[in-house]
C-alpha cells in the first residue's frame, strides 16, 4: 500500500532533502541527518497523506467535498490537495489552533470552522457534515491511505540512508510514525523508531502506558501540532504504534524552545514546535541508538513573531520554565 501511494503521489508532493548536520553529529559522536520535511510544499509533511486520500475518491465522493479536524497542518494540506483537485474542503478545528495556521488553510479556498477548545469537539461538526452534507471525512491519522501516504516518508529515508540505525519520528495520532515505521520496519527491521511528544497531553504516549486509546486534557504547548486525542474508537494507530515504535520520549516545554532554537542557529532552518521535536529530543539526551540517526524536521509553520521570540528567549513556556536562551 506505501509503494503504491508513492506512485500516487509522485509529481504532486515534493522530496525534500535530506541534510547531514554536523552540529547535532559531533554532539553526540555518530552521524545525524535531518529529513527537510518542513520544506514541504504546504510546510509539513502531511500534504502527502491527504494527497494520497483524495487521490483515491470517487468522483461521487470528490464532487461532494471533504472534511476534516486538524491541528492546522492536516487542514492546509487536505485544503490544498482539494484545491489541484478541484474539490470542496471543510476544515474544523478547535480554539487551541494558532492563528496563522487557520489564516493559511482559509488562504487556500477551504471553509474554516473553529468548534470549542478540543479535537473532540471539532469532530462533531466533521460527523455532521458527513450525516447530513454527504462529505468525506479525511481523518488525520487513523485512515489506511493517510498512513499509507505518510510512509512514503520512509520509503524516501532508506533510499537516502539504508544503513539508518535510528529514526526519530514526531508522535501524535501516530499516523505519521505507524506509515513511516511500516515502511522501514518491512526492508530493515533492526532499525529504532522512536516516537517524540510532549509532556503536555501527548495523548497516544498515554494510550500506551494505559493499554488502550484514553482521552487526556489538551493543553497549551509549543509544539501545537502533536496536540490532541487519538479516539477512543481508534481503528488503526494505536495498534501499529504499539507494535512498531521502539521507544517514545517525552519533552519539556523548555526542551521544545531549544530545538527551534537549534534548528535556527545551527541547521539555518526555521520549525514549528513540533518540526523541531526530534532535534530537541537529541539535544536533551533522550535518544541513544545505533547510528546513524535520522531526526524529521516535519513542519514549518510557526507564527514569526513567536518564533523571534523563542529564538530572543523571551517566550515563557506554559510550564512556567524559562525559555532557554
Amino acid at each position: 500500500m506505501i509503494r503504491d501511494a508513492n506512485r500516487r503521489i509522485e509529481g504532486r508532493v515534493r522530496r525534500c532533502f535530506m541534510a547531514r548536520s554536523s552540529a547535532l553529529s559531533d554532539r553526540v559522536g555518530q552521524p545525524v541527518h535531518l529529513k527537510l520535511e518542513h520544506q514541504q510544499f504546504t510546510g509539513s509533511f502531511k500534504l502527502r497523506g491527504a494527497t494520497n486520500a483524495v487521490a483515491c475518491l470517487s468522483d461521487t465522493e470528490r464532487k461532494a467535498g471533504v472534511v476534516a479536524v486538524s491541528t492546522g497542518n492536516h487542514g492546509r494540506a487536505l485544503a490544498h490537495a482539494a484545491k489541484v483537485a478541484g474539490s470542496r474542503a471543510v476544515i474544523c478545528m478547535s480554539k487551541l489552533v494558532p492563528r496563522n495556521k487557520v489564516d493559511a488553510i482559509a488562504a487556500l479556498g477551504a471553509e474554516t470552522r473553529i468548534i470549542g477548545v478540543s479535537q473532540d469537539a471539532a469532530q462533531h461538526e466533521v460527523d455532521r457534515l458527513v450525516a447530513e452534507e454527504n462529505m468525506t471525512a479525511i481523518p488525520p491519522f487513523d485512515d489506511a491511505r493517510v498512513i499509507s501516504g505518510q510512509g512514503t516518508l520512509g520509503l524516501e529515508i532508506l533510499e537516502d540512508l539504508p544503513e539508518c540505525g535510528t529514526v526519530i519520528v514526531q508522535l501524535s495520532g501516530g499516523g505519521l510514525l505507524a506509515g513511516v515505521a511500516a515502511a522501514i520496519k518491512a526492508e530493515r527491521p533492526q532499525t529504532r523508531i522512536v516516537g517524540v511528544s510532549m509532556e503536555r497531553g501527548a495523548a497516544m504516549h498515554a494510550s500506551l502506558q494505559a493499554g488502550k486509546p484514553v482521552e487526556v486534557e489538551e493543553l497549551p504547548t509549543l509544539a501545537d501540532s502533536l496536540g490532541g486525542g487519538i479516539g477512543l474508537g481508534n481503528r488503526l494507530t494505536f495498534s501499529m504504534v504499539r507494535d512498531l515504535a521502539d521507544d517514545v520520549v517525552l519533552l519539556s516545554e523548555a526542551e521544545i524552545a531549544a530545538g527551534i532554537r537549534h534548528c535556527y542557529t545551527e541547521e539555518r532552518q526555521i520549525v514549528e514546535g513540533a518540526g523541531a521535536a526530534g532535534v530537541a529530543a537529541i539535544l536533551a539526551g533522550k535518544v541513544r541508538g545505533p547510528g546513524p540517526i535520522v531526526a524529521l524536521l516535519t513542519g514549518g509553520n510557526i507564527d514569526m513573531a513567536l518564533h523571534r521570540d523563542i529564538i530572543a528567549g523571551r517566550v515563557p513556556t506554559p510550564e512556567g520554565e524559562p525559555c532557554p536562551m
